[in-house]
């Protein structure tokens, strides 16, 4: 066994992860735990990204020429909303739902549902729009619209947000910091939340990665995406094991999925039955993004700044 604590060097220098101006740019390490709220051990959060048609109508809207597709996803808002919603209610889980901007247009009743049982609206573009495919004054447009059809569908204005697509672009914090959000949940480079600097101010950014998507395990539609479709026992097991795995680490774990894939009746199931799981280890907090975010800012962490290559 080393002779040396947690981060120490036997070189004298910094602990790996640290620099003496307090920067973290890519390439160090972040994995230091943070203290949880009633001295829980871990945190984790099932969320859900309302996508609906627009995850496959930007960039391509010929594709809503075809009706089978379009049904494919609109199954989403029609049963997966209410499916997850008595999921939720059943095990008292508070979940934050991503909603593109066409999405509360299209389906407002669906998406007053989720503001009528408690849970957190964020935002997920206008038209699921990618970020890194953008220019500036598109990416603005995307980002003013979704907050607009928020605030008149929903009547609320997120405090979070996730790139469509996962693909934020470097200057997608900024733009998110002048309106005001508190949080990101959008980069894979930690376990854990940390304050993600953004000039003189900063982000909550709340990590995610694609193992803990339910895209990749059930998605397929002909000529648009063609996945494999899994078992859900399968994707539970992934994502259970994913679960223990940081929760030993003391880290956040954070679920994605889509009600028009995870809302299938064999999906829900195993999905219910991973809500119980996860309750279950009461020492795990299991919050919203946003109340996550909260409890990240008052920890008053150091900023990381992230540069690019």
């Amino acid at each position: 066994m080393s002779e040396f604590g947690p981060g120490e060097r036997s070189d004298g220098k910094l602990p790996w992860g640290e620099r003496s101006d307090g920067k973290m740019p890519w390439g160090e390490r972040s994995d230091g735990k943070l203290p949880w709220p009633a001295g829980k051990v871990a945190a984790a959060a099932f969320t859900f990204d309302v996508d609906a048609e627009s995850a496959v109508l930007w960039g391509d809207e010929t594709v809503a020429a075809r009706m089978s597709v379009m049904s494919h996803q609109a199954y989403g808002p029609l049963v997966g909303i209410p499916r997850i919603l008595d999921l939720l209610d059943h095990h008292q889980i508070r979940s934050t739902f991503f909603v593109p901007g066409h999405t509360a247009h299209r389906y407002p009743e669906a998406v007053r549902s989720i503001v009528a049982a408690g849970h957190e609206i964020a935002h997920h573009g206008y038209l699921h729009e990618q970020p890194t495919a953008l220019t500036l004054e598109e990416e603005i447009e995307a980002l003013d619209r979704g907050l607009e059809a928020l605030a008149e569908v929903a009547g609320v204005r997120p405090s979070g947000y996730r790139a469509p697509m996962w693909d934020l672009s470097w200057r997608t914090p900024e733009l998110l910091v002048e309106r005001g959000f508190l949080y990101d949940s959008s980069l894979m480079d930690a376990d854990h939340p940390y304050e993600l600097a953004v000039g003189p101010r900063s982000l909550v950014e709340i990590p995610i990665q694609w193992a803990l998507d339910d895209w990749e395990q059930y998605c397929y539609l002909p000529d648009i995406y063609s996945g494999t479709i899994e078992s859900p026992r399968k994707a539970r097991e992934l994502w259970q094991l994913e679960f223990d795995a940081l929760r030993s680490a003391g880290a956040c774990w954070v679920l994605t999925n889509h009600p028009f894939l995870s809302g299938r009746a064999s999906r829900a199931a195993e999905l219910g039955d991973l809500m119980r799981y996860v309750v279950g280890r009461t020492d795990v907090w299991t919050a919203s993004l946003g109340e996550i975010a909260e409890h990240v800012r008052t920890l008053g962490l150091t900023p990381r700044t992230i540069t690019r290559p």
